[in-house]
């Protein structure tokens, strides 16, 4: 049976990540994340709520949202379902939190940079295929070289990540592998590998939530579960649609072609008889003597 938190529910993956009690948990993520491009030494949560330009704009809120102490600002996100326009959806969230930065007076456009971190739980047909990791940056078309390092995206399209235990080789490999599965585990793995592991095993562990813990996660599962029903009702609704429309409109297309082609047939037979009639009307019978 299961032991540890679905990190896929929006409560479980706030509980992991999202904490002062657990935040050396997103430190040590995020280190691994980035290893060889920088060292994140402590981090401190912002307000999720980005208000907008305007008085009516409506409120972008974010997973997770933070600050370095290099002044990095980090957004981390978890989606379990496919939208239409989801990499579009990072841009903006990330543009926004850039714009927020806009200083009043004078001010030379010295921006931090943001970087966006997406789970993804899902394929999205916009990123390379079979690819668990894309980072995408502001770069030169023809030579790749960076223009920019104020705007950062990473999308983690974790359906494509198919090691087993044994197979990770470093800290990421290894993160990814246990959020990926961890609703499944009665052991925590990794525990003699970094000590990281050790704490989310005890953060993650469902027998240590208090009643209260226990019935929003609980929540939040019932909640994850509707939408994936009607997610998959959505799916199957529109392909019956589907069935039907392409049935209803392959037979009256096809009784269209049957009357065209049996109008066409049977005006042509029509000349031809009526040809050959006339034709033998119009023949000259030899005289008997």
């Amino acid at each position: 049976m299961a032991q540890f938190i679905n990190p896929f529910s929006d409560w479980g993956f706030k509980h992991i990540f999202g904490r002062e009690i657990s935040k050396d948990l997103l430190i040590c993520f995020l280190n691994d994340l980035f290893a060889g491009e920088f060292v994140i030494k402590s981090l401190a949560f912002g307000n999720k709520e980005q208000i907008g330009l305007s008085k009516d704009s409506r409120e972008v809120i974010f997973d997770i949202y933070c600050t370095t102490d290099e002044g990095k600002e980090i957004i981390v996100e978890m989606q379990n379902r496919g939208q239409e326009h989801f990499i579009d959806r990072a841009l903006y969230y990330t543009s926004r939190v850039i714009v927020n930065q806009g200083i009043k007076g004078e001010w030379d456009y010295d921006i931090r940079p943001v970087y966006t971190i997406c789970f993804m739980n899902f394929v999205d047909p916009l990123l390379p295929l079979g690819k668990l990791r894309t980072d995408m940056i502001l770069a030169d078309k023809d030579n790749g070289k960076m223009v920019s390092d104020k705007i950062r995206m990473v999308y983690l399209m974790l359906p494509f990540f198919e090691k087993t235990e044994t197979e990770c080789e470093n800290d990421f490999e290894r993160w990814i592998f246990v959020l990926k599965n961890m609703n499944t585990f009665e052991r925590m793995p990794f525990l003699a590998k970094n000590a990281v592991f050790k704490k989310l095993a005890e953060i993650s562990d469902l027998r240590t939530l208090s009643k209260k813990d226990m019935d929003k996660y609980e929540d939040s599962i019932r909640i994850m579960r509707d939408a994936y029903a009607t997610y998959k009702y959505a799916i199957k609704t529109g392909l019956e649609d589907g069935r039907k429309q392409g049935l209803e409109e392959g037979m009256a297309q096809g009784m269209a072609q049957g009357m065209a082609q049996g109008m066409a047939q049977g005006m042509a037979q029509g000349m031809a008889q009526g040809m050959a009639q006339v034709s033998y009307t119009n023949m000259t019978l030899p005289t008997v003597a």
